[in-house]
């Protein structure tokens, strides 16, 4: 039996509990070094080294906590002796006296032993995990097991995180490909049909779905304040943002229509469908943020994501629109279900994110709704109640 095997174990299912609803990789890599240093008793801080020359394209680099103000653990740790020593030597180095931490500021932090462990992934390193102890303490072999299960574990979710962009770099790639084969076509409905060639010649069905209808607000004013390809780059660069949380919660983009987006949601039940639609919508709001801060010297306001979201059944399937420059073809759900999603996400103001009744119905136990009364909306004749996801 493995040294401290019940003590390793009961750690590791610890982790694995907290890690199962974090879905952004940063996020998990936040929860798990927080873990590393309850666990590590002894521990000032854990730091996570990405030296995968592709990192920033999938993760964030940590923030180092042994500074008043957090760096970059890459700055702080990268060129330390235990790390290179681990790069090099390809296996785990604890320094037990090791060089005291330089701040910017240039004063200097006294610190204990060091330890550097590689994390590999297909042979290769892909990160390093940097654990720095308390002055005059001690690594022990418990210490040494537990840092060497983290690593192992580490190199999982980067494994995981790296193999989820690799996929939707393809997909763009595919994208590319197919964007030649028809002008009349949109994108998302080439990519349906060249997975399920036989949905061109079947008939439409009625399903459950939910209907999430995003509205950019603040378009208008972007488009007569900037020049178009500076608009076109913003919102290439919002939507593109849009496309992993949309497709982590199985949502089908339907199409563009300038500053408008559809997804629907159709492959589970109904209250799956719903749950995975607020997923997406709350991601999306989250991505939205992050662009805006990205864009804040380029923008004079920020452009917030108004979202509706609507549930039932609708008619979904092909639907072909005949004109004299040729037949264009969509795969959408129609029914008054996607008209009333699509008239909350204009009703939608400052990034709300709406939803009807029957949405909020199936979200019972799983997610606070905010009730907005009734609500007389564009086209529908009678007046409904509407919920937001919310608090405002």
């Amino acid at each position: 039996m493995k040294k401290y095997y019940k003590e390793r174990f009961e750690a590791q299912q610890k982790l694995f509990r907290e890690l199962a609803p974090l879905m952004e990789v940063n996020e998990i890599l936040e929860k798990a070094r927080e873990e590393l240093r309850l666990i590590i008793t002894n521990a000032m801080e854990v730091c996570i080294l990405i030296l995968d020359k592709d990192a920033d394209k999938y993760t964030r680099p940590l923030q180092c906590a042994l500074f008043e103000r957090p760096v970059n653990c890459q700055a702080c740790k990268r060129d330390r002796p235990a790390i290179q020593k681990a790069i090099q030597r390809r296996k785990a180095v604890i320094v037990s006296k090791s060089e005291p931490v330089k701040r910017m500021d240039k004063s200097v932090l006294m610190i204990g032993p060091e330890g550097a462990i590689p994390v590999f992934v297909e042979d290769k390193i892909l990160a390093v995990v940097s654990v720095v102890a308390q002055p005059g303490t001690v690594f022990d072999s418990r210490d040494f097991y537990l840092m060497k299960d983290f690593s192992e574990l580490l190199g999982d979710i980067l494994l995981n995180a790296k193999r989820q962009w690799e996929m939707t770099q393809e997909k763009l790639r595919i994208s590319r490909m197919l964007a030649n084969l028809s002008p009349f076509v949109p994108e998302s409905v080439r990519n349906i049909v060249k997975k399920n060639p036989e949905l061109l010649s079947q008939k439409k069905e009625t399903k459950a779905v939910s209907i999430l209808f995003l509205d950019l607000e603040g378009y208008s004013k972007l488009s007569a304040s900037l020049p178009d390809t500076q608009v076109n780059e913003i919102i290439e660069k919002m939507f593109s943002s849009f496309i992993d949380p949309i497709h982590r919660s199985h949502g089908d983009i339907n199409e563009t229509a300038g500053d408008a987006l559809m997804i629907i949601f159709k492959d589970h039940d109904a209250r799956t469908n719903v749950i995975n639609s607020v997923k997406a919508a709350f991601e999306i709001s989250e991505r939205n943020r992050v662009i805006n801060q990205s864009f804040k010297t380029d923008l004079d306001h920020p452009i917030d994501v108004n979202i509706g979201i609507n549930s039932g059944n609708a008619l979904v399937g092909m639907t072909r629109f005949k004109g004299s420059s040729g037949t264009r073809m969509t795969y959408t759900a129609t029914g008054s279900v996607t008209n009333i999603a699509s008239r909350l996400s204009d009703y939608a103001k400052g990034g709300d994110i709406l939803i009807g009744e029957e949405t909020k119905r199936m979200l019972e136990d799983f997610w606070p709704t905010y009730d907005r009364g009734m609500v007389a909306l564009k086209g529908i004749e009678d007046p409904l109640r509407v919920y937001s996801l919310l608090k405002k």
